[in-house]
């Protein structure tokens, strides 16, 4: 395949045997359908007995405070320090300084507050040299208010905890993932300003009840990201000069097999038209720049109210697992996008640049023009509304939808679930799934090289890997450094290095 490539199209004929249909010029009037009023969205996720409502634009999952203990940090003091000592429920407050440290939290309920003073904030630098910022792995954590730069793995990762609020920070070139919460349900993304990395700015992993909303991400490979998770909105975001803008995925390989119920809504999505600057041969590093939303292998996605324009690529592009790169294929997930739904978007000036692949598909259909939706491979249940406006390929079996909006689905966040127990003898599972698979798939490359590989390297060598977690050297020229793991304690390292040695897949 070519580089750069994600929906890359074989021979014609095989577009055909995708379901793709030769275009007929319709004389006929379209089909108009106004904008508001109508139908609304049916479907999505839908809760027994959740009484959560949500006044204004900031949700909040994570409860109240614990307790009323607050411990303050100044500059030129640790905030490792200070989160070693607390009591789970304290809140500590950062001021204003610059703090050069990782920070981990294994604890619930702390509340991690940059204080902002006359436009200053506490500022973690990792001077380009330590790996991630924060890291946490407790329940019901919210971290506010700081500004994080030159990191070279995570600026925010979470690891296996629910009920997390991620709200109002500054990120700036922290290497692999800007903002990335892990394994977790029942989380919020909001108002942060996220640029300069090299994956996803915002990347939601394998988790449930999301709501990523009014943040600012521009500058990176993916601008916001939902794999392998479920019951997500992405709303009201400004997404722009990323290489792709919006991404709802399967990555084949994961121990969580689906990607589904996902609302994209009213989002600014322009031009996303920044060079490709992925690892060699991670999932990302095969998105064509200039691509606004993109759908891949992911199932009832609703495109609603987005302001969609100046992306050279396409506005909006719907794929499956087998006409994209660097992706290996998993038996056990469903390889196609099925339900995809798109209502009122708003798109101008896209598709000005086409790859070859969606020029060459367009003649398939006697199409000319720039395109702003592209569906490349097989899918069912999809529908479109007001078709009319845009220039399309590959859709002309999606069907009318029978809504028009999805107003009355204000969120699918729960009130505070119950913290995440880990059975003792599950700790190597968690942090397996928590930890590992957010750069290593069972059979394909995502970062790191694939389990498959490393269980071929240290079969029989459980204690191997443990010290490679805790020290790691570069092994491999064509992958990124792998970042130090030794926040974890040594039974973890162990416990997760025998269990990712007998896991399949």
């Amino acid at each position: 395949m070519n580089a750069g490539k994600i929906i890359g199209l074989v021979l014609i004929a095989a577009a055909f045997a995708g379901g793709l249909f030769v275009g007929r010029d319709r004389q006929s009037a379209p089909v108009i359908t106004a904008g508001s009023g109508g139908s609304a969205y049916g479907g999505g996720f839908t809760a027994v007995d959740n009484q959560l409502t949500v006044a204004g634009n900031v949700k909040a999952v994570a409860g109240p405070p614990m307790s009323d203990v607050v411990v303050v940090v100044k500059a030129g003091e640790s905030i490792q320090d200070a989160v070693r000592a607390a009591a789970p429920g304290t809140t500590i407050q950062v001021m204003p300084g610059t703090y050069s440290e990782t920070v981990y939290i294994d604890k619930d309920g702390i509340r991690l507050i940059g204080v902002i003073e006359k436009g200053k904030r506490a500022v973690l630098d990792g001077q380009g040299s330590l790996n991630d910022a924060i890291l946490y792995s407790g329940n019901n954590v919210v971290i506010e208010n700081f500004t994080i730069t030159r990191y070279k793995g995570n600026g925010i990762m979470s690891q296996a905890g629910n009920n997390w609020e991620i709200r109002n920070n500054i990120i700036v070139d922290t290497g692999v993932y800007g903002i990335f919460p892990q394994l977790g349900q029942n989380g919020v993304v909001e108002h942060n300003i996220v640029s300069g990395i090299e994956d996803a700015a915002i990347y939601v992993g394998m988790s449930d009840n999301i709501h990523v909303a009014y943040n600012d991400v521009f500058d990176s490979v993916a601008g916001i990201e939902i794999e392998n998770s479920r019951h997500a909105i992405v709303e009201s975001n400004r997404v722009y000069n990323n290489t792709g803008g919006i991404l709802a995925f399967i990555t084949p390989g994961l121990p969580i097999k689906t990607t589904y119920d996902v609302i994209i809504r009213n989002n600014f999505v322009f031009s996303n038209n920044h060079a490709n600057f992925g690892a060699p041969g991670s999932t990302v590093s095969g998105i064509p720049a200039g691509t606004g939303i993109l759908v891949m292998a992911a199932d009832d996605v609703v495109i609603e109210g987005n302001i969609i324009k100046d992306n050279k690529n396409a506005g909006i592009v719907i794929t499956d697992h087998y006409h994209a790169a660097n992706v290996t294929i998993d038996p056990e997930s469903d390889p196609y996008s099925d339900g995809v739904k798109i209502l009122n978007n708003t798109m101008t000036n896209n598709g000005w640049e086409a790859i070859p692949d969606i020029r060459a598909l367009m003649l398939t259909e006697f199409k000319t023009g720039n395109p702003d939706i592209v569906r490349v491979g097989p899918t069912k249940d999809s529908c479109i509304i007001n078709r009319h406006r845009y220039i399309t390929v590959g859709l002309e079996d999606f069907k009318e939808c029978e809504f028009t909006h999805t107003a009355s689905t204000a969120n699918y966040l729960l009130p505070t679930v119950p913290p995440r127990q880990i059975d003792p003898g599950e700790r190597g599972k968690i942090a397996y799934l928590g930890v590992c698979t957010g750069c290593h798939t069972y059979g394909g490359r995502m970062i790191g090289p694939p389990v498959q590989a490393i269980q071929a390297l240290y079969h029989d060598n459980p204690e191997g890997i443990a010290n490679y977690i805790a020290n790691p050297e570069r092994k491999r020229d064509n992958y990124p450094e792998m970042p130090p793991q030794d926040y974890l304690d040594e039974e973890t390292r162990l416990a997760v290095a025998r269990y990712m040695l007998k896991v399949k897949s």
